[in-house]
C-alpha cells in the first residue's frame, strides 16, 4: 500500500516521465521542435509575421490557442462542471498519445503538434510541484535552475533543508529524461506507433491519481463515536 504522503510525490514523478516522453517524441519525429513550451512557437510566429508568411503565422497562432485553451481548461472545467482536473489530465495525455498515432509524419510540423501543445499546457497547470515545491513535470529549465540553486546554498550554509529541496529537483529532472530515453527507444523500434509506448506510465499515474483522492476522502469522513446509549448496561 502507497502511503498518503508519498503519493503525490510518486505522482509528479511519473507525470514528469510523461513530460519528457511527448518532450523527446516530438523532437525526434517533427524536425526537432519541442512542443511542450512557447518560447519557440512564439518567436515563430513573430519571424512568420514579419516575413508575412501568413498561412505559417497562422498555423502557430493555432498552436498558442490550443496552448491558452488547454491551461484555461484546468480552470475552466472544474468551476462548471466539478472535474477532478488530476483525473482529466491522464486522460488528454492518453488521448493524445493514441492521435499522435494517426498523423502523418510528412504533414506540417507544427499542425502535427498540435496535441501535444494541448495536452502537455493541461498537464502543466494541473500539477504545479510537490513536497511543496513548484516544480514543472514539461520541461526543465527551471528544474535545472532550482537544482543548481540547491546545490549552491547548500555547500554555502549545510542547510538540509536545501538538500531536500535538491532532491525533488534533481529526481524530477532524471524522471524527466527517464521518460525521454524511453520515447527513443520507442521511435526507434516503432516509429511513429511509438507515442502507444507512453499509455503504461499514463495508466500509472493516473492510478496514483485515484488513489490520492480516495485518501482525501478518507481523511474527509467524519469520525463516528460510538453510541453509548445503543446498548444500554443493566443495574442489577
Amino acid at each position: 500500500m502507497i502511503r498518503s504522503k508519498n503519493i503525490d510525490w510518486y505522482r509528479h514523478l511519473s507525470f514528469a516521465a510523461v513530460g519528457g516522453f511527448f518532450a523527446a517524441y516530438a523532437v525526434l519525429l517533427r524536425m526537432g521542435v519541442m512542443a511542450n513550451a512557447q518560447t519557440l512557437n512564439l518567436l515563430e510566429l513573430l519571424i512568420s509575421i514579419l516575413r508575412c508568411n501568413w498561412l505559417t503565422a497562422l498555423m502557430h497562432v493555432g498552436a498558442l490557442a490550443l496552448y491558452v485553451l488547454g491551461t484555461m481548461s484546468t480552470v475552466v472545467l472544474p468551476h462548471l462542471f466539478g472535474w477532478d482536473m488530476r483525473r482529466v489530465c491522464p486522460l488528454i495525455d492518453a488521448l493524445c498519445a493514441v492521435v499522435l498515432v494517426f498523423l502523418p509524419v510528412d504533414m506540417p510540423v507544427m499542425l502535427s503538434l498540435y496535441p501535444i501543445f494541448f495536452a502537455m499546457s493541461v498537464q502543466w497547470s494541473s500539477f504545479t510541484g510537490a513536497q511543496d515545491h513548484i516544480s514543472s513535470t514539461i520541461f526543465s529549465t527551471n528544474n535545472t535552475k532550482q537544482t543548481s540553486l540547491a546545490l549552491a546554498n547548500y555547500l554555502c550554509d549545510h542547510d538540509r533543508a536545501h538538500l531536500r529541496k535538491l532532491k525533488v529537483f534533481a529526481l524530477t529532472l532524471l524522471c524527466f529524461h527517464i521518460g525521454a530515453a524511453a520515447a527513443y527507444f520507442a521511435v526507434t523500434w516503432w516509429y511513429i506507433r511509438g507515442a502507444l509506448a507512453v499509455l503504461p506510465l499514463i495508466a500509472w499515474a493516473f492510478f496514483l491519481s485515484v488513489c490520492e483522492r480516495r485518501h482525501e476522502a478518507l481523511a474527509e469522513e467524519p469520525e463516528t463515536i460510538p453510541d453509548s446509549s445503543a446498548h444500554p448496561t443493566s443495574n442489577a
